[in-house]
């Protein structure tokens, strides 16, 4: 147990985050890329038209894991605003500041693609649906959080207001999940996730799960890409703080 915390510790420090996300990104980017291609081509070269929906249906192999990435960016941001009120992680501020953009990005793509195969579906691009209303809650969520951490100026102070609105916020992500099941929505109930196994057919699961994992890896290399960003900005903004500082204390000397 001592080792793997220290082994924790070690990994919390931001120059060491540094130089371990600077080695992995390239073989992570490069994961991406290839199973982007991969998925691609399985989806709209491989996978067999939809009996009713015909080539409507590849809409799909993107909508479906955008929405999903955009629960799983608001569970990172929640795991670690939980990180940075109860054990002051260093870099639990900086992961759920530098992942809500990007969650952001995928729940707004999500709605899109959505709206664009629900309009053939179901003859309009909107309901006021369980479903469609949570996710769309989710994006005012992800712009609140972006807008407070604007609005503080202080890093500390923007990262536990920030944290307790993410905590607040987290309860959507079971209705958004659950919502099928507890009111009558347009959308189908859970057909890949499923105690009993999925319950759609191998040429179509295979290239959902992959694009699914693409989408996912993406997530994770724009996500170590923004924390790298956000930790040297912070750096460069402490250096300029001290330089005023510096330079104030000379002119004081002088006066």
């Amino acid at each position: 147990m001592t080792e793997v915390q220290g082994t924790f510790n070690r990994l919390a420090n931001p120059t060491r985050f540094l130089a371990l996300s600077g080695a992995v990104l390239p073989w992570l980017t490069g994961l991406t890329v290839a199973l982007l291609l991969v998925g691609l081509y399985l989806a709209f070269f491989v996978a067999p038209e939809d009996y009713l929906q015909g080539q409507t249906v590849k809409i799909m192999y993107i909508h479906v894991p955008f929405a999903w990435i955009a629960m799983m960016g608001y569970s990172v941001i929640t795991v670690a605003s939980i990180g940075s009120l109860i054990w002051r992680h260093p870099l639990a501020d900086v992961a759920a500041k530098a992942a809500a953009p990007i969650g952001a990005c995928f729940t707004l793509l999500a709605l899109v693609t959505g709206s664009l195969w629900g309009k053939p579906m179901w003859g309009t691009y909107w309901v006021w649906d369980a479903r469609l209303t949570s996710v769309l809650l989710l994006l005012f969520l992800y712009l609140g959080l972006m807008a407070l951490w604007q609005a503080i100026e202080e890093p500390s102070r923007a990262g536990r207001a920030a944290a307790i609105l993410a905590l607040v916020g987290s309860v959507n992500i079971p209705v958004i999940k659950f919502s099928v099941d507890w009111w009558n929505t347009l959308h189908q109930p859970a057909s890949v996730a499923r105690l009993d196994g999925p319950a759609i057919h191998p040429s179509i699961l295979l290239p959902l799960l992959v694009m699914a994992a693409a989408f996912t890896f993406l997530f994770f290399v724009l996500h170590l890409m923004a924390m790298r960003t956000e930790i040297l900005r912070r750096r460069v903004q402490v250096l300029r703080l001290t330089q005023v500082a510096a330079a104030g204390s000379v002119t004081g000397a002088r006066a």
